[in-house]
């Protein structure tokens, strides 16, 4: 499996496209919302694959370093 070297900070500059949290950063939106999705299933596509990965993230308490990441490195280009 080939990782992505962009996906995380890709992940860390990801807003949410709809809803409440609507241009929200994925990584400011609480916790419960993601617990909820968890529950009822995430969407799919890359919007999905990462709103899981900020539940594990958050799960984990590690916010803080992709907060540290959207602070402090430029948005990567398409």
């Amino acid at each position: 499996m080939q990782l992505d070297p962009n996906a995380l900070l890709e992940l860390a500059h990801a807003k949410m496209p709809f809803g409440k949290y609507k241009d929200y950063y994925l990584v400011d939106i609480p916790e419960p919302y993601y617990v909820w999705f968890k529950q009822k299933g995430f969407p799919t596509g890359k919007l999905g694959m990462q709103m899981q990965s900020m539940y594990e993230i958050k799960l984990n308490e590690l916010e803080s370093l992709v907060r540290k990441i959207k602070d402090n490195y430029p948005k990567p280009s398409k």
